[in-house]
């Protein structure tokens, strides 16, 4: 499979928070029933993609900081597919890396998830939705909700979408503190079955069903919060920080460390925003919204 439709694709990775997370067990094979709220938003990263002369995968990025070799998850998505679908044509892929990094926002796996959207289209692949999401998930159990994107119910281990409506819209403020947050310690330091309270995502459901955004953010909650927010005290100080401004409420994503506040008005999320970034809470700081808008 050589056939190139055409000789450049950009594609826009979409980062995701998480309204509600919760865990339900830990499997027997050491992975952890969930039970999340993901929800897309407008910070994205850009993946530029061009056929090369040469076989094999050319990746690079803005951000030097980044392993660029097999590990990343860019080059494990573009190897699995182009080693499925036979294709012995080299690809450069270009990197524009906005997303914070090990953030809880999804960063590698949206990534990932551009590559299969990319190539799909830079080799003339004709892949579907499913099939796409059916191999994303051999590269991690975000992936096929990147894919797919938008708001939703994720089970399982994360694989079992159920799409939902859009959200009410509102002022988004993310914030990222500095630390990195590795996921596989939090889930190994997390307890379930010792867990006193679990966020009412069957709610969350039909609040989102419902268009109800006060429904929305008066059932936000996170399990993992138990675990990270402890290890890392800056993430209820940035809780505390939005709440003050004007937050509805917030909360902190995936397996952290980064907190949004849900607010009103833009003014408010933005003195927000300076204020975190002022008292030194955190440097990477944005004023977005839901993505895309309700319809």
């Amino acid at each position: 499979m050589d056939h190139i439709t055409t000789n450049h694709i950009e594609r826009k990775a979409y980062a995701k928070i998480n309204l509600g997370l919760d865990v339900l067990r830990r499997r027997s094979d050491g992975y952890h029933e969930v039970k999340m709220i993901m929800q897309t938003v407008d910070i994205w990263d850009r993946l530029t993609f061009k056929p090369a002369e040469t076989p094999g995968i050319e990746l690079s990025a803005d951000d030097k900081t980044l392993p660029l070799g097999k590990d990343n998850l860019i080059c494990r998505a573009a190897e699995l597919l182009m080693e499925e679908k036979g294709i012995r044509q080299g690809v450069k892929i270009t990197l524009e890396k906005n997303i914070p990094v090990a953030a809880g926002m999804a960063g590698g796996s949206t990534d990932a998830a551009a590559v299969f959207h990319g190539l799909n289209e830079l080799f003339g692949l004709s892949m579907d939705m499913e099939e796409m999401k059916r191999l994303g998930v051999r590269i991690g159990a975000d992936v096929p909700y990147c894919i797919m994107g938008g708001t939703a119910l994720s089970e399982g281990i994360g694989e079992i979408l159920t799409p939902l409506p859009a959200p009410p819209q509102c002022v988004l403020v993310v914030a990222k503190p500095d630390c990195n947050v590795s996921t596989k310690f939090v889930y190994e330091n997390l307890h379930a079955d010792t867990l006193k309270e679990h966020p009412d995502i069957d709610g969350m459901v039909l609040a989102i069903r419902k268009g109800s955004l006060e429904g929305i953010t008066g059932r936000l909650g996170n399990v993992l919060e138990t675990v990270t927010a402890k290890a890392y005290p800056v993430i209820e100080e940035i809780k505390r920080k939005m709440k003050e401004e004007g937050a509805w409420n917030a909360l902190m994503s995936g397996s952290g460390p980064t907190v949004f506040g849900m607010f009103r008005e833009r003014e408010s999320a933005q003195a927000a925003a300076e204020g975190i970034k002022n008292a030194g809470l955190a440097r990477q700081v944005f004023v977005t919204r839901f993505y895309p808008d309700r319809q």
